[in-house]
């Protein structure tokens, strides 16, 4: 067995994969028109990409022998954190979206060590995006839900703006102009339904409970406006329309 203070590589990945797929009836070469393994079994022609961990070069190669096999597998070491973790799925995800299958392998197990997650199949997009419906729909209510585009987009590190946090400056400015109000008279000037599980979640910390369903600002509250100041601009007039429209 290897000794597992060595670094894999690509080669010690070949001879599980060999095994296994000789098990399965194919014939079997390595290295054939650049094809790390090539396997036939009546007219059925299989490619297997063998490589260290996943990369954007082992996709490349992948899709290139599309152009000329039945089906094409990529073949990496199994993890060993598992299978289970949000990035795997990710990743498993993607290579449906290629149509490609999916091999990993416990080197030294010999063919026991080989598992094949999954088969190449044609993807079916109209499946996917009914079953990320929810996520479709979270999507579109959040854009709906947003003010403007106070983000740039590819930042890391920065505080998003999200409709939450928009919310809450309404809020805020309701608060500001009209002193303590309770969740109910909040909600009359346009705050929403979320209004009383910000009021009490209290996530920013802008919120004081004065008494049973009465709010006021707090004193870290006064800072969101100097802190976003268009929005708070924006929210005021908010507040001044809502009132004229009730008087």
């Amino acid at each position: 067995m290897k000794n597992t203070s060595e670094k894999l590589k690509e080669t010690d990945l070949y001879k599980p994969v060999y095994s296994y797929l000789t098990a399965q009836g194919y014939t079997v070469r390595s290295e054939v028109k650049n094809c790390d393994i090539t396997a036939i079994k009546g007219e059925e022609l299989v490619v297997v990409e063998l490589k260290c961990s996943m990369n954007l070069t082992l996709l490349i190669q992948a899709t290139q022998r599309q152009k000329a096999a039945d089906s094409v597998y990529v073949a990496i070491p199994k993890p060993k954190r598992g299978m289970r973790s949000t990035n795997w799925k990710h990743t498993c995800h993607l290579l449906r979206r290629l149509e490609l299958g999916l091999i990993v392998v416990s080197p030294g197990k010999g063919k026991s060590g080989v598992e094949v997650v999954f088969h190449p199949s044609p993807f079916d997009q109209a499946k996917s995006r009914q079953q990320s419906k929810h996520t479709r729909n979270s999507i579109i209510r959040e854009m709906s839900a947003r003010y403007g585009d106070f983000n740039e987009g590819g930042s890391t590190g920065r505080k998003i703006m999200t409709a939450y946090r928009e919310n809450s400056i309404y809020i805020a400015c309701c608060l500001e102009k009209l002193g303590p109000l309770s969740p109910r008279k909040l909600r009359e000037l346009g705050t929403g339904d979320k209004t009383p599980s910000i009021l009490s979640k209290n996530f920013y910390r802008w919120f004081e409970r004065l008494g049973r369903g009465i709010y006021t600002l707090s004193p870290k509250g006064l800072n969101c406006f100097q802190e976003y100041p268009e929005l708070a601009q924006h929210y005021r007039c908010e507040v001044e329309k809502k009132l004229s429209a009730n008087n």
